[in-house]
């Protein structure tokens, strides 16, 4: 069937949308679909943020997914599950393989004794053959497999080497012993016996299995912060059937709109609403809080959270996928298995790292065979196959993802969630924060900070009045008097006669006085003469603080502030970014008193208020224009356009929905603490990498030399291929246990 090529990334291929990373690897595929492919049953690779994406991804090449477990036709890697399991269930392939490295370790022994020995006897080589043969043949056959597919896709690879180094070895060694006359002068030394690298095709696949085993071993320990987290979720849910009676059902038998009934003690099965009852839930997974939180009909609650000592009735409004937790877990996996910009250099190099290797092995080759001392086909053969060895790419292909993975699974278990990789190596390199301020910088939650007195009245009465007023009222600022007054344990009353006046204020009736309460266009209609107290609200207001004057009988009795409290620890954290040579800019809708006030209570470095949401976006390209690497943290709908202008937008997880997906980073917990966290991760996580891939590229730039020979003129030093394959196998180690490092880092 003819290939349809639909766009620049994708093509069909029998009835299939394959999507691709480039316009080559598409035209690779629009020339030999089922080679490019490896030979596998056709399947579709969707692109990394689909949501038909597969369930099956590369390690290495995360553009690369399938529906089915197989191999990567880029790489020949296996294909892991794109989301671990819950249970930290052992990998099919790390079985497989641990099996085949125990086996071919056993069998290797002998094979090495034998040489080491110096055996004689015409038995000794036909014994090496024959048990070097399944080790070679049957543990390397993965090995094998992928080299075809390699050579077939023409996207050559680790296996390439390690395929064409054993088979050269093995080969070689067969042929030498089957037909021992056909080149005796070539392959005799000056005795006249003859070599064989039964031992070297041996260990080599063994050592390679070794490293795969460690490597994969390794990478199935990077999935525990997905594992961790999946495991919050409870198993089971206690359903509500429609005649009342309970029934017990699994988690994926959940939907949306179903009754629940959640016991003392038991975990919140799925996001949804309060019905019935009265409890306390310990929601610190999500909000760091140690205090749980009151819950009541009409509350909200967040799936995977622990109900207290009361019994609770709910309704089902995000399941799976859709939950909180649910989106947290998918945001850690697209993170781990996104790229960051710095891999480009490895995905350069890659792409001409294996033709150059096998060039360099066939100029060794060429020259141990022409100049080098006899026997001189055996040691060209000992130099070609530790050039193919030892420069396996695995470490060099390793060095991004496997530090990617580790630090955004450490994130998520610091409260951060990265949705990318890109916007993890980004974050470093920040040197202005534009900050949001109300939910981000404070509390978004107004709250009664002054009382003054003014007539004859007392705090309690003045409040009293107040609160009788603002009771049935659903402004931000009435909810704060209310709370204020309850706070301070004012018994609240009923008004009568309420009116509201809108854009000034309300009035009514308690106890039988007139009481009005409002701003300063209230009091000029009720003709109120502020009088001094005037100054005084003219203080509180270039404190940041919303002033509302209370008048009793015709008569001023008092003036209210309110205002949004700085979050805690708000101010520390704006230090502690100066201190690191980041610029802070607050971007507020606010008025500009209010706003420079805040910002001087937090020490930010500009202040602009009166902003819309388009007016926050260009704020941002104004300061990129001059040149800044900005990021800008938010929480609302109206910061979800400077969120995306941003080179790194960041969300505080108690915002909507708008910004958490306009956002690069979440804070889980909401504070902007976590930032700091982010940033110190971020700077470990690029110093990591850049040692991984320092390593790569100094451990194959000596290696590559020492075993085509360099060392042998003046050391009379060769390098085994044994040794290529220890080595090789240990590189790949040393990146991955480097990565891994991450993990105990202090953030």
């Amino acid at each position: 069937m003819a290939v349809s090529v639909e766009a620049p990334e994708r093509a069909s291929f029998e009835g299939r949308t394959y999507y691709f990373c480039c316009a080559s690897c598409r035209a690779r595929f629009e020339e030999a679909p089922a080679a490019f492919l490896g030979g596998a049953s056709p399947a579709p690779v969707a692109p990394p943020h689909s949501a038909a994406a597969g369930d099956w991804i590369c390690p290495m090449h995360p553009e690369v997914r399938r529906d089915h477990s197989g191999d990567c036709p880029l790489c020949g890697m296996a294909l892991e599950p794109r989301l671990p399991a819950a249970a930290a269930e052992a990998s099919p392939e790390l079985t497989d393989l641990t099996r085949r490295f125990w086996v071919s370790a056993a069998l290797t022994a002998p094979v090495v004794a034998i040489a080491v020995a110096g055996l004689d006897g015409a038995w000794a080589p036909w014994a090496e053959a024959i048990l070097a043969g399944v080790v070679v043949l049957w543990g390397g056959e993965i090995f094998f497999a992928r080299a075809l597919a390699s050579l077939g896709n023409r996207r050559w690879n680790m296996f390439t080497l390690i395929g064409l180094g054993v088979a050269v070895a093995y080969g070689y060694s067969l042929m030498v012993l089957a037909f021992p006359d056909l080149l005796p002068t070539l392959v005799q030394d000056k005795k006249g016996a003859t070599g064989f690298y039964f031992e070297a095709a041996s260990t080599i696949v063994t050592l390679a299995l070794l490293g795969q085993v460690l490597e994969l071993g390794a990478r199935h320990r990077t999935g525990a912060a997905i594992r961790a987290l999946l495991d919050l979720a409870p198993k089971r849910a206690l359903r509500v059937r429609p005649d009342g009676a309970d029934e017990e059902v699994s988690l994926e038998e959940v939907r949306v709109g179903d009754r629940l009934r959640v016991r003392p003690g038991e975990k919140i099965p799925v996001d949804g609403l309060v019905l019935e009852g009265a409890s306390a839930v310990d929601e610190s997974m999500i909000t760091g809080e140690p205090v749980p939180a009151a819950k009541a009909p009409g509350d909200h609650l967040v799936g995977a959270t622990l109900n207290g000592t009361g019994a609770l009735t709910m309704r089902a409004e995000r399941v799976g996928s859709e939950t909180l937790l649910g989106q947290i877990v998918r945001m850690v996996g697209e993170a781990q298995r996104s790229r960051a910009p710095i891999q480009r250099l490895a995905d350069v190099v890659s792409g001409v790292f294996v033709p150059a290797v096998v060039g360099a092995a066939i100029v060794a080759f060429v020259g141990w065979a022409l100049i080098g001392p006899a026997p001189r086909l055996p040691h060209a053969l000992v130099a070609a196959i530790s050039v193919l060895i030892i420069a396996c790419p695995c470490a060099l292909g390793l060095a991004t993802p496997m530090s990617i993975m580790v630090a955004t699974g450490k994130a998520a278990a610091s409260g951060v969630l990265f949705r990318n990789a890109e916007a993890l190596e980004v974050l470093q390199k920040v040197d202005t924060l534009a900050i949001d301020k109300t939910g981000t910088l404070t509390a978004g939650r107004p709250e009664l900070v002054s009382v003054i007195v003014t007539g004859g009245q007392d705090e309690a009465t003045l409040l009293r009045l107040a609160a009788a007023l603002e009771r049935a009222s659903e402004h931000p600022l009435a909810g704060a008097i209310v709370r204020g007054a309850a706070v301070r344990g004012v018994a609240l009353v009923d008004a009568t006669g309420i009116e509201a006046l809108a854009g000034r204020g309300v009035r009514g009736r308690v106890g039988g006085r007139d009481v009005a309460l409002g701003n300063a266009r209230l009091l000029e209609e009720l003709g109120v003469d502020a009088g001094a107290a005037a100054a005084r609200a003219d203080e509180l207001g270039a404190a940041g603080q919303t002033v509302a004057f209370v008048a009793v009988d015709g008569r001023l009795a008092g003036i209210l502030g309110l205002a949004d409290p700085i979050k805690e620890g708000a101010a520390a954290v704006v230090g502690a970014l100066r201190a690191e040579g980041v610029r802070t800019v607050m971007l507020t809708g606010d008025s500009r008193a209010t706003a420079e006030a805040v910002g001087k209570a937090l020490g930010v470095d500009e202040v602009i208020a009166g902003l819309l949401p388009a007016g926050k976006a260009a704020a941002i390209e104004k300061l990129q224009a001059a040149g800044r690497v900005v990021a800008m943290a938010g929480d609302g709908i109206n910061d979800a356009p400077a969120l995306a202008r941003a080179e790194v937008g960041i969300a505080m997880g108690t915002g909507t929905d708008v910004a958490l997906e306009s956002a690069g980073v979440t804070l889980l917990q909401g504070d902007l603490g976590g930032l700091l966290r982010a940033r110190r991760l971020s700077r470990l996580t690029i110093g990591n990498i850049k040692q991984n891939l320092f390593f790569a590229f100094a451990y194959n730039a000596l290696g590559v030399p020492i075993a085509a020979g360099v060392l042998y003129p003046l050391l009379k030093l060769q390098l085994t291929p044994e040794i290529a394959a220890a080595a090789m196998a240990l590189s790949s180690v040393s990146v991955v246990g480097n990565a891994l490092r991450l993990r105990a880092a202090r953030v």
